[in-house]
């Protein structure tokens, strides 16, 4: 028992976030101590990375399960494995633009038309947004690819005393689909988005539930506007914290190969997803297990509240 964690090491990969974790099998029953050195590393660093893993769909749940419960979306895409629910094909994203009558490159170029638009914690809209997500490599470019994480407790606390208490009493509305650019005429896709709402009320910053550390609650994806401050002035209040939270120094990048597995706390970072590899003509073909999460609270003690289109727990 002792001699599993005695081999796991944990070496940091950048300064504010992210770690790889060697000396340890994800395909192996684990023991509780070394969910437990997972665990905690994760939540000090937010990001960890293992290489060299042969993990299948199965191990891949159960590995995610050591650490909460898995969710099961209703709905994922042709890619994604029929036996395994929990599971996402992350390839199943090339199929969505072509359900709208766009190629995958428009319907990316049209939702991600700003610098800081790709930014985004998963499902942030959601009252109750993923706690963690799982995501293994199973085949990637030779080039190209790579995700980019950031440390959003470190970005709060980088912030200055004065604007750390200002925002610390604001909250922001989270909506799908914010800032996408329509197709002339008739969109598709647009309409979608308006029969599919999902829009929430969230504290700007978060209370961690395990660390208790302030996060920044912000991201280019989903945030549409804060509360109780006119267009203008959230614009440009958003515009200064995503700046914040995306700062270099506050980022790690990870390189993917086959068998590589990132394990990430999505209470406490936002990640960008590549969009380099159109050009390259080699699949890249990932599968995520997302672990469910609780309803954020404020500095305040005010959960995050459901606008429109989700409720806690119901996926």
């Amino acid at each position: 028992m002792t001699d599993q964690v005695a081999c796991l090491e944990v070496k940091p990969a950048a300064g504010h976030i992210g770690a790889e974790i060697t000396g340890v099998d994800l395909a192996e029953e684990l023991t509780d101590e070394t969910v437990a050195a997972i665990r905690a590393a994760m939540l000090r660093w937010k990001v960890v990375f293992f290489r060299g893993q042969r993990l299948d769909h199965t191990s891949h749940v159960a590995f995610a399960r050591r650490f909460g419960e898995p969710i099961r979306l209703r709905s994922r895409g042709s890619a994604s494995p029929k036996d395994a629910p929990e599971v996402e094909t992350t390839a199943d994203r090339l199929e969505l633009g072509g359900r709208f009558g766009m190629d995958h490159e428009e319907w990316l170029r049209r939702r991600r038309h700003s610098l800081l638009r790709g930014w985004h914690c998963d499902h942030g809209a959601r009252v109750d947004p993923p706690a963690a997500t799982v995501l293994r490599a199973e085949a990637v470019p030779p080039y190209g690819g790579d995700t980019t994480w950031s440390n959003l407790a470190v970005a709060y606390a980088g912030l200055s005393a004065p604007v750390r208490a200002f925002v610390d009493g604001l909250r922001a509305e989270h909506r799908l689909g914010v800032g996408y650019q329509s197709r002339p005429g008739d969109d598709a896709y647009a309409r979608h988005l308006l029969d599919r709402q999902i829009a929430t009320d969230h504290p700007l910053v978060r209370v961690h539930p395990e660390t208790g550390e302030r996060v920044l609650f912000v991201n280019g994806y989903y945030v549409e506007q804060i509360l109780g401050v006119s267009r203008p002035e959230s614009r440009a209040l958003l515009d200064m914290l995503l700046e914040q939270a995306t700062r270099p120094e506050y980022t790690v990048r990870f390189r993917w190969e086959p068998g590589s597995v990132a394990f990430w706390d999505n209470r406490a970072t936002i990640h960008l997803a590549p969009s380099d590899t159109a050009h390259v003509d080699h699949p890249r073909v990932m599968h995520r297990v997302m672990l469910a999460g609780d309803v954020p609270e404020g500095v305040d003690g005010k959960p995050s509240v459901p606008i429109v289109g989700s409720e806690p727990g119901l996926w």
